[in-house]
């Protein structure tokens, strides 16, 4: 009897192991901050091209700057929480998807929410998300206005994911944007500068509960844009 209750015991615990491991590409050690690959995985050395762009003189390039700065979203296990506020910023200590990016390019100077209140204030029509009445306090923090500010801006690359593929994996580089509109809910994160060992990247993001960074592939909304800024 007792050696039974050990074999179903060991049965229940290799499931469970076994489906933390597999759901969603392992997205779940993922939010714990462990991050693993499947078992007898191919490694990939996939190049990483990187500006010299440094607008900030910090002798880190910038594409590296949003990438810490977004990474600190992690450190801190950032609560998602969506509150509109006077003044637009959230405090530091909580936050949502938009956050991750405004906070992560401040870190390489630029200051997303100035730029995009000034297109919107002139180019308000093709800001669909405004309503037609820009608003300083929440219109930078949606991500369908920061997805056409970004495809004004920003250079455009491609939204798709092929494993296996150097080429293909090689576009996505770290600083990059990636928007999801169209699915559950519309999500906006950052190409890490971690991958697994096949070379998929990681993107650092914030949704419920808090700040992680998980392989770009676990999320399963489709990929509307990707877009890497014009340093």
């Amino acid at each position: 009897m007792k050696k039974k209750v050990w074999v179903i015991t060991a049965c229940i615990l290799t499931f469970l192991l076994s489906f933390t491991f597999l759901f969603k590409e392992g997205i779940i050690f993922d939010y714990l901050g462990i991050n693993v690959s499947l078992p007898f995985t191919k490694t990939m050395d996939i190049p990483t091209p990187l500006s010299d762009t440094d607008q900030n003189n910090n002798g880190i390039p910038d594409q590296l700057d949003i990438v810490y700065t977004a990474r600190k979203e992690v450190e801190q296990r950032t609560p998602y929480k969506s509150v509109y506020y006077d003044g637009g910023y959230p405090p530091d200590t909580e936050g949502v998807c938009t956050d991750v990016v405004w906070r992560g390019l401040l870190g390489a100077g630029i200051n997303l929410k100035d730029l995009m209140d000034k297109d919107i204030a002139e180019n308000t029509e093709l800001y669909p998300r405004v309503g037609g009445s820009p608003d300083p306090n929440i219109d930078f923090r949606r991500v369908p206005n920061q997805s056409v500010f970004l495809e004004r801006y920003a250079e455009s690359l491609t939204t798709v994911v092929t494993k296996g593929d150097i080429k293909n994996l090689e576009q996505w580089q770290p600083g990059d944007i990636v928007v999801f509109l169209g699915g559950d809910f519309d999500h906006v994160g950052i190409v890490s500068d971690k991958r697994t060992k096949d070379g998929i990247p990681y993107i650092i993001h914030n949704t419920y509960p808090f700040a992680s960074e998980i392989k770009l592939t676990a999320f399963q909304s489709p990929i509307t844009g990707h877009f890497r800024w014009k340093f």
